[in-house]
């Protein structure tokens, strides 16, 4: 994910944004309990990975007493956008059907997958 200063959010930083997409604002503890039990992490691991997405701006914090709540700076849908552009750049030479091209090649694409493809095309096309 680019946040809007142009940094790249990493896997583990993008599990913590999971989170906050999830439901926000949240307090370090309640992000930590949200993703603790699946990666291993610690609190202090949790508050690390928010304190890197704050300096990043893709997290802001409110003051709420002692502690601070953290909402996400960017849309879920705008993180995707732009990780699925970047994948098709950097793997596909830009070329959006050179991705769908290799994931049938690969067969990884299900008659679901076809139908929904299929069904987007025709949206596009009208």
């Amino acid at each position: 994910m680019t946040d809007p200063t142009g940094e790249r959010i990493s896997e583990a930083e993008h599990a913590v944004m999971e989170a906050l997409w999830t439901r926000s604002p949240l307090s370090a503890g309640e992000v930590a309990d949200a993703v603790m039990q699946n990666r291993g992490w610690s609190l202090a691991t949790v508050k690390t990975l928010l304190s890197r997405l704050v300096a990043k701006q893709a997290v802001s914090t409110q003051p709420q007493g002692k502690r601070f709540l953290y909402a996400p700076r960017i849309a879920r849908e705008a993180y995707l956008g732009g990780e699925s552009r970047r994948l098709v750049d950097r793997l596909f030479g830009g070329s959006a059907a050179g991705l769908f091209a290799h994931l049938a090649e690969a067969e990884a694409l299900s008659q679901a997958d076809l139908d929904r493809i299929a069904s987007l095309l025709e949206e596009l096309r009208k």
